[in-house]
């Protein structure tokens, strides 16, 4: 059995586990509960067919919407079966393979009986109109419920892409999480129509549901073109040298590193990403052009010349007005510590952090990376080379924290692994020319 297959069988071992537990905890049958289980779940499944592709290998969907109002209505074991049972109508319908039907069934039942257990604890009643539980109670719903699904998603798609899960619920979910939170008053607004109006009145202001779910697609969408035009720019300007021909990629990766080594939050970490990303897009100007295809070093000249990137890099990305609050972070790219940098000169705390950051990544991608005139060096060698200009090009502080973390390994792990992939596929030296010499 494969590993994804082990974890779908323990993901629904544990929904059918915790459906068990509400079942022993009030065994009656309420026709009420059903009736409004299988109204919202009825709503789910055409939530499903409206599911669309994040960009980030999972798919979203507004369909947690009916299904935390069923809970809120319906706090009982019925509410779990019908929602298990429409998931995966909706997944059948959808014609998705069977092992993600089982698996999108149960890690959405496991949510939600967990939820509800969570609800009850918190003193939430069966709701018949808005007020009747507590804020806390309606709160723990939400969050155990979007915990628990965002855990088995994360889970399931590190196994599928060989990922850490970890990484994966950050890429996944904090972007997410203030849209989700806004989804709060439309659920209460579904269960007040539904008290006052019952299955059809639901029916009839279920239509809002529907545009939030579109508002999520398009913002969705915008979000992931958006990173996709960027990366095709980048890579269309960084084939002009293929020296650094995935750098900014690179860079962009190790800058994100850099800053969860020294402990910023994820929104500040992604905004430095961006900056790092398009460090280097003013090198598309022409005057960059012959200096990026020449080999070897450069002569004193041509130095002047490509010092002035940071500036038409700045410049570039003001003309963009969501990127304009990363143009200070990509013009001090190349400013040091002790003031001898450029394009102004800054010094110390005057460098954007961000900039000092891109710093270390730009710096340490160059020195792990294979140049014409050298070879890239390994980890302990870098490590050498940032300790000689600690507190010179470099932010003595953010050095000691960088070289302290276990984050640092990381910068090399994408390298190490394309090298061992390299030797595995490749005869050793000693053949080689052996088959040069007898050919």
């Amino acid at each position: 059995m494969s590993r994804i297959a082990r974890y779908v069988w323990l993901v629904s071992i544990a929904a059918v586990g915790a459906g068990v537990f509400l079942f022993l905890e009030d065994p009656t049958f309420s026709l009420p509960f059903a009736q409004a289980a299988l109204t919202f779940g009825f709503i789910g499944v055409l939530a499903q067919l409206f599911s669309y592709r994040t960009g980030r290998g999972s798919m979203g969907s507004v369909s947690f919407i009916p299904v935390l109002a069923s809970a809120a209505i319906a706090p009982h074991w019925v509410s779990v079966v019908v929602v298990a049972a429409a998931s995966l109508a909706g997944q059948i319908v959808a014609k998705r393979d069977r092992i993600r039907s089982v698996f999108n069934a149960a890690q959405e039942s496991l949510a939600l009986a967990l939820a509800i257990l969570a609800y009850q604890a918190f003193g939430g009643i069966p709701l018949h109109s808005i007020g009747e539980s507590s804020s806390l109670s309606l709160f723990s719903l939400f969050l155990v419920f979007f915990v628990t699904n965002s855990i088995c998603v994360s889970g399931a798609l590190g196994i599928v892409s060989d990922r850490s899960p970890w990484t994966i619920w950050k890429e996944n979910t904090l972007s997410a999480l203030p849209y989700d939170f806004l989804s709060l008053p439309a659920i209460l607004f579904i269960v007040w129509a539904y008290s006052k109006f019952g299955p059809v009145g639901v029916f009839v202001f279920a239509v809002p549901l529907f545009g939030l779910r579109q508002l999520y697609k398009v913002t969705g969408q915008l979000e992931q073109t958006n990173r996709e035009l960027l990366e095709l720019m980048v890579a269309a300007i960084e084939a002009r040298d293929p020296y650094t021909s995935g750098h900014s990629r690179r860079v962009a990766d190790k800058a994100r590193v850099i800053a969860r080594a020294v402990g910023l939050r994820e929104k500040e970490i992604e905004r430095i990403v961006a900056a790092a990303l398009l460090h280097d897009v003013g090198k598309i100007h022409e005057v960059f052009g012959p200096i990026l295809s020449k080999p070897g070093r450069l002569t004193p000249e041509e130095q002047v010349i490509m010092r002035t990137h940071p500036v038409k890099s700045a410049e570039l990305a003001g003309k963009v007005t969501e990127l304009r609050d990363v143009v200070p972070l990509i013009r001090h790219h190349h400013e040091n510590w002790d003031g001898t940098g450029y394009p102004d000169g800054l010094r110390g705390d005057d460098i954007p952090l961000g900039s000092r950051i891109i710093m270390f990544a730009d710096t340490i991608d160059a020195m792990s990376t294979d140049r014409p005139y050298r070879a890239a060096m390994d980890a302990a060698s870098v490590r050498k080379e940032l300790l000689r200009f600690r507190g010179t090009q470099f932010d003595p502080s953010m050095c000691d924290a960088l070289l302290r973390s276990s984050e640092y390994s990381k910068l090399f792990a994408a390298k190490e692994a394309e090298d061992a992939d390299w030797r595995q596929r490749t005869p050793d030296r000693g053949s080689i020319l052996r088959v040069a010499e007898t050919a």
